[in-house]
């Protein structure tokens, strides 16, 4: 790639004043977020910030191995795990303008087994799940769970968190078959996405579809309803829909060996009397990511989701912005784009953000509202993953930033706000 090339990609770079920014303001992000370098609470942030389709602000601080101090770089390679479900959602409207798909479609429609739901009475009705098996009645579900219930995480599907103890002997089979444990780097699976979401179809609902919000889950159904409509795996599809039109040329569920040098190895946080610091969690050149099996494609980011850049996820998110375009090539029409970004979950609480967010097509969606200050603009949407990822995009502003760090599980560290502390430097660099 030639200079002048590089200067044009990710998305070509512009002097800060020229794009509504302080030069002297967009300068303290760096020191602003090595202090959580310092105190050991991440390990390297990569952060990215453009404006009006131009990047102000491009930077990598903090090491990729933290025992041989290896410098993060730019181009250091993420796991992106929830990250991964904007994408995921994507790729959904793709197949909903190729008419292979509506939303509201039911899942049984593409798998069988989810026909003739049932669901928990007693949690259906708003009692308590307390009490011996036989005070829970499971009954036939009012509506089958559709498509978009399960892109906005609304399915009722059953989860550690949500299904009573009490009827878990009962249902101890399908539960190990249902994969509830697939977040974990370390255990691949051991039945391929369709054997799981089959089997997770036998167990009963924890509610009724669309009435409540539970994260996730619904995010590997999806994942095998777009093999099931395409004929092709995640890994193909993507890459011909969404990674070369974009040129997202790092993203992807595996890593190619040739670029281990610039995949990071994850941390996690580590408690003891001598406070905290960060350990190993996934040491990047043992990593699953790696070694395989290579079959397992993680839609809403089971096993680490996909991997990519904050140069290639700066250019998923400038196409949105765009309502569906870069660089000449469209990707989604306008108004997808809206409809993938607005609020699909009414009046129900996203209980990881609380009131002013709802969830949309992948992505989550600010309409204002919150009992705390922010500075986001109402209409701004992103999302992050479970290793210290994140973005937003801020239609009002034509505005997006990236951070990208690798810690599974930071937020359990006192005052680890990083996230925020990002966003608040990058709208306190407006003028």
């Amino acid at each position: 790639m030639s200079k002048k090339e590089e200067s044009k990609w990710p998305l070509p770079f512009s002097k800060p004043e020229e794009a509504g920014f302080s030069s002297e303001r967009l300068a303290r992000i760096r020191p602003g977020l090595q202090k959580f370098i310092d105190k050991q609470q991440v390990p390297n942030l990569v952060t990215l910030v453009a404006r009006h389709g131009k990047i102000v602000h491009y930077d990598a601080q903090g090491c990729i191995d933290l025992e041989n101090k290896k410098p993060a770089q730019k181009d250091t390679i993420f796991r992106l795990y929830s990250n991964s479900k904007p994408i995921a959602g994507l790729a959904t409207m793709i197949c909903v303008e190729d008419g292979l798909l509506a939303l509201d479609d039911p899942v049984s429609k593409y798998i069988p087994a989810f026909k003739n739901s049932k669901v928990l009475a007693s949690n259906a009705a708003g009692q308590s799940q307390s009490g011996p098996s036989f005070a829970i009645p499971i009954v036939p579900a009012k509506r089958e769970i559709t498509l978009r219930d399960c892109l906005r995480n609304t399915t009722g599907l059953a989860t550690p968190q949500r299904f009573p103890v009490s009827l878990m002997p009962q249902f101890k089979d399908i539960i190990a078959e249902s994969g509830w444990d697939l977040m974990e780097l370390d255990k691949p699976p051991r039945k391929s996405f369709r054997e799981m979401v089959e089997a997770h179809a036998r167990l009963p609902l924890t509610f009724e579809p669309g009435t409540e919000f539970e994260y996730h889950v619904g995010y590997p159904v999806i994942g095998v309803v777009i093999e099931e409509i395409t004929g092709k795996t995640l890994e193909e599809f993507y890459r011909e829909r969404i990674f070369k039109p974009l040129e997202m040329k790092d993203t992807s569920f595996y890593l190619d060996k040739k670029k281990l040098d610039r995949f990071s190895s994850c941390y996690q946080p580590k408690h003891d009397k001598a406070g905290w610091s960060l350990t190993v969690y996934d040491l990047a050149e043992t990593s699953e990511k790696i070694k395989g099996p290579k079959v397992c494609y993680g839609a809403g980011g089971n096993m680490g989701g996909l991997l990519s850049t904050v140069a290639d996820y700066a250019r998923f998110a400038q196409m949105l912005l765009n309502n569906g375009e870069l660089d000449g090539m469209r990707l989604l029409g306008r108004k997808s784009v809206e409809l993938m970004t607005s609020n699909h979950t009414g009046n129900i609480l996203v209980p990881m953000f609380g009131p002013g967010f709802r969830f949309g097509i992948g992505a989550g969606v600010y309409l204002g509202g919150s009992p705390r200050p922010i500075m986001r603009s109402v209409g701004t949407y992103g999302w992050g993953g479970a290793a210290g990822t994140t973005f937003f995009a801020d239609p009002r502003e034509d505005l997006i930033a990236v951070c990208f760090t690798q810690l599974f599980g930071g937020m359990m560290m006192p005052g680890n706000n990083y996230q925020d502390e990002f966003e608040r430097l990058v709208y306190q660099s407006l003028i």
